[in-house]
């Protein structure tokens, strides 16, 4: 259980952050790959380059299966702060920039401050953006809701469930002097007709992040930015359940076969397997890693560091092997 007024000392290095030069170059290399994972970098190489530089903070990538681009996110600042400055930058699916502001707040009607965790469904852009849900058209970028989250303190991932958008509310404030839990720990709904609604919240959520839908398990995969346990929650349960336990500063969630779960962690800059409450590290050379978004036709994963105004791309880890 996380204290009420716990303060934690790595997010006031993010509030400083660099806006970085937007420059929308792409690297062909990856100097900063670890000898652990060269073979895996230099796999997916031949997908396409492995890194794109000069975003502004990016916080999420996400992968749009029948166009073959990406959608990555920009808070372009203080992740806190409400300063109508985000975008969202569109890549081609190979990674090499198609948009740099594709969507950006102060033109044709959008307002982002400070955009984080994204999700499709049908042809809606869900994003979180701090104590609002947008939704914009995914093929023009045209704006189509702007949904405020009462209660709400910091809304960082979303994704779709079968009966709703659910986006995580890691329950912090920021300020000069860096991060404050101030709670509560919940999960939001949004409903028919754009209706808002608390799904659940638990303190064991230990300020939730990246959320991901199970539907063979009919439930949802939580991981925790300032808490260690990994927890599951089945819509209509009051409680969640533990799964395993991490070295926390989770962020990033992705759902790969077999029920294993591929996670970031800022605890040691490192992309995780998670597996029958076992964590497997992938690499540890990701400074910065928010949330993650997976090709699977390529066998790729989106990485974006967010201090360091840059998305990298590693191979998928490989699927079970047969005993």
């Amino acid at each position: 259980m996380i204290r009420s007024h716990w303060t934690l000392a790595l997010p006031a290095l993010i509030l400083a952050a660099g806006c970085g030069r937007p420059r929308a170059t792409v690297a062909a290399g990856a100097d900063s790959t670890a000898a652990s994972s060269a073979d895996s970098t230099a796999d997916s190489a031949a997908a396409g380059p492995t890194r794109v530089e000069g975003l502004q903070n990016p916080e999420s990538a996400r992968y749009d299966a029948e166009l073959d681009v990406w959608y990555v996110s920009n808070v372009n600042g203080a992740p806190a702060a409400k300063d109508g400055n985000g975008y969202i930058s569109r890549l081609t699916g190979e990674g090499t920039m198609d948009s740099l502001k594709f969507i950006v707040s102060g033109k044709n009607g959008v307002v982002l401050d400070g955009p984080k965790g994204l999700a499709l469904q049908g042809d809606t852009l869900w994003v979180a953006d701090i104590t609002n849900v947008r939704a914009f058209n995914r093929r023009t970028g045209a704006v189509v809701a702007s949904i405020p989250v009462k209660g709400s303190h910091f809304l960082n991932d979303i994704t779709v469930g079968e009966d709703g958008i659910y986006v995580t509310d890691t329950g912090v404030e920021m300020n000069a002097k860096g991060m404050k839990h101030v709670g509560p720990d919940r999960i939001y709904r949004i409903g028919p007709k754009h209706a808002v609604s608390v799904a659940v919240q638990d303190d064991s959520l230990g300020g939730p992040n990246g959320i991901v839908w199970d539907s063979a398990g009919h439930q949802f995969i939580v991981v925790p930015f300032l808490g260690k346990t990994v927890v599951s929650w089945a819509p209509g349960a009051k409680t969640v359940k533990r799964l395993g336990e991490t070295k926390g500063s989770l962020d990033g969630l992705e759902l790969l076969d077999g029920g294993r779960l591929l996670f970031t962690s800022w605890a040691d800059s490192s992309l995780d397997i998670f597996d029958n409450g076992t964590v497997t590290p992938v690499t540890n050379d990701l400074p910065s890693p928010a949330d993650i978004g997976i090709d699977p036709k390529r066998g790729r994963v989106a990485i974006p560091l967010l201090m360091e105004n840059r998305v990298e791309f590693r191979s998928l880890p490989p699927g079970r092997r047969a005993s």
